[in-house]
């Protein structure tokens, strides 16, 4: 008897252990499954926020709204109330960190060294909220902006006594009115532009991209765009109260840069032209550099127009009150820097002349025997990021016949803006093909449509300036290209891939920038930032409190920003920004709460120097 028992106890046993091992595989085979759906980092967090109550803390005229329509909530933070940001003293109103005045004055002036990019150490660093001055308003939409800007916004009436006579800009009432004047511009800027387009395809979409050095309050560009070229403008902060501060008031494109020392902070080969209206650069000094490097980023057949001094030196000496001799030699060595450079002189009358750079090197045979001919290694050509700029020509591309153009013919604007970029088509991009490109079109413009629905502003015109903080291939900035606005495409300088390139091959603009520092703008410039993936990749880099803290300094009151990254990664910002008198809410990825990345949306509180913030409910 005992011997049955101890056989029937065998068997029970041995069919619970089948049943746990069955048991077992289901559950593993259940957890594979449940990891292939994506819903893996960040789940906890994840379900928390599609779970959760509505997050009412926003504004509401933005009409944020998830894609899906299932308004994402909040995460109990109750047990961690965010850090509390304080303004800044009114003093720092107008403050840009690495272009400061005061620290530019420690710094040699020779060569403009002291108007460079010279950023604070982490001990000088601001911890605060820059406040907006008194009265500040939302400036006026396009087109009206361009001619109009609200004098609270830049309550500076210097440029409007010491440029009087040359018409730039007029105080009326309570506002700053443009007329479009300038030294160079006696009839205005669009007569001057219509004499460049007799020599320049500028409206054909020949010509999208263009720079202009020393620009002023940028009327160039701003008459630029209604003929649809896209113009990236910069001037030093320097004597000129707020001449890049009022650029981007009136919704013009433009940075705080100078011609110095340091390369510009743009690709080779990205402009179609290349602009000085009295600039005050001095094209024929340090061996010709500064030409050489305008040369760096001008297109091959790509134009570079001189309006003012030395040119008709012989007429207009006594007028400008410098000796003939001087003015002379001047122009000497900038015809002889331009032949150097292999540029053929197309026009020269009146004070307007203008060069075009070939198209090849075969074009340029004879200066290879030119012992004042020096090269730039051909590699790292876009490497420029403080790096000292050089007396050397930078090479062409290479070609197969002397009619090909050196780094591929770019389609007419705005049939450019989708066409494959030659440097994606020659496999100048590492990790990038035709497919990988037109891939990321297509999710962009989904992004975008699901952005759009979350805050239906955004096709309003009430989002003028525009920047992309990683803009990568420029797919955000093409899927929301439209006359009403215009975007700042950035390329951070420790990307993955140097994608600057393609950016501006599509007939868009940008810069390379490096997070971990201050942006090249005054505060309040941006209408819109867009945050896609910056604080992944600048995770370690440096401290997120201070990205967040810049961000917050050059978005105007009552902005918008998008950030899109991994959820873990928005609790963060989110809490942070709970501090800095922002209103935010999450909403899920398009394709539903399982996908770990997802949406922030923002919006600055309206507040200004002594005031309190209002957020509206």
């Amino acid at each position: 008897m005992a011997t049955k028992t101890n056989s029937a106890d065998g068997r029970t046993r041995s069919s619970i252990q089948i049943f746990i091992v069955i048991g077992l595989c289901c559950f593993f085979y259940i957890l594979g499954a449940w990891q292939r759906s994506g819903f893996g980092k960040g789940d906890g967090i994840a379900m928390q926020i599609t779970n959760g109550g509505a997050d009412c803390n926003i504004v509401p005229n933005l009409n944020f709204e998830t894609h899906h329509g299932g308004e994402a909530g909040t995460i109990d933070e109750s047990e961690s109330k965010p850090k509390v940001f304080e303004p800044c003293p009114p003093r720092y109103i107008d403050y840009t960190p690495c272009q400061d005045q005061r620290r530019a004055m420690t710094f040699p002036r020779e060569n403009m060294i002291y108007r460079e990019r010279h950023c604070p150490p982490e001990e000088q660093k601001l911890h605060c909220l820059i406040p907006a001055p008194k009265g500040y308003v939302t400036p006026f939409p396009w087109p009206k902006s361009r001619d109009y800007v609200p004098f609270a916004n830049a309550p500076y009436k210097s440029l409007t006594v010491e440029k009087a006579v040359q018409n730039w800009i007029q105080y009326e009432g309570n506002v700053f009115r443009f007329p479009g004047g300038g030294t160079q511009f006696p009839q205005g800027a669009d007569k001057y532009i219509d004499q460049l387009a007799s020599v320049i395809p500028i409206d054909n979409g020949t010509v999208r991209t263009a720079l202009d050095t020393g620009c002023g309050v940028a009327s160039w560009g701003a008459y630029l765009l209604s003929r649809n070229v896209l113009a990236m403008s910069f001037a030093p902060r320097d004597s000129h109260e707020a001449q890049v501060q009022f650029a981007l008031e009136r919704g013009v494109p433009a940075v705080i840069g100078v011609l110095g020392t340091i390369k510009l902070p743009y690709p080779s080969r990205a402009f179609d032209m290349a602009h000085c209206s009295r600039c005050l650069i001095p094209w024929g000094v340090n061996d010709g550099k500064y030409l050489m490097e305008v040369d760096r980023v001008l297109r091959p057949g790509g134009y570079w127009v001189l309006s003012g001094p030395p040119i008709n030196w012989k007429n207009n000496y006594k007028a400008w009150q410098r000796p003939m001799e001087e003015l002379q030699e001047e122009q000497r060595k900038i015809e002889e820097i331009a032949k150097l450079l292999c540029w053929e002189k197309k026009y020269e009358k009146g004070e307007i002349a203008i060069w075009r750079k070939r198209l090849n090197a075969d074009s340029c045979r004879e200066r290879q025997d030119d012992s004042r001919a020096t090269f730039c290694k051909s590699v790292g050509v876009d490497d420029v990021w403080y790096k000292k700029m050089e007396a050397c020509i930078t090479p062409y591309p290479d070609t197969s016949s002397p009619e090909e153009v050196a780094g591929g013919e770019l389609e007419v604007f705005p049939q450019r803006l989708y066409s494959v970029p030659p440097r994606i088509a020659s496999g100048s991009v590492p990790g990038v093909s035709v497919e990988t490109y037109q891939e990321d079109n297509s999710k962009w413009k989904k992004h975008v449509t699901a952005y759009k629905k979350i805050n239906k502003l955004i096709d309003s015109g009430r989002y003028r300036n525009i920047m992309d903080m990683n803009a990568g291939l420029g797919s955000f900035a093409a899927a929301l290209a439209s006359p009403k606005l215009w975007i700042m495409n950035v390329v951070p300088t420790i990307a993955e891939r140097s994608t600057l390139g393609v950016v501006y091959d599509r007939g868009l603009i940008g810069i390379y920038h490096d997070w971990c520092e201050a942006f090249s703008t005054y505060p309040r410039t941006y209408d819109l930032i867009h945050a896609h993936g910056v604080f992944s990749l600048y995770k370690d880099k440096c401290n997120v409190e201070d990205i967040l803290l810049e961000m917050d300094r050059i978005l105007r009151p009552e902005g918008a920003v998008i950030f899109r990254d991994e959820v873990d990664v928005l609790i963060m910002v989110k809490k942070i920004v709970g501090g800095m008198r922002w209103d935010t809410k999450m909403v899920d990825h398009e394709d539903g709460p399982l996908v770990p990345e997802k949406i922030l949306v923002a919006v600055k509180q309206y507040w200004v120097v002594g005031g309190n913030s209002t957020s509206v409910h």
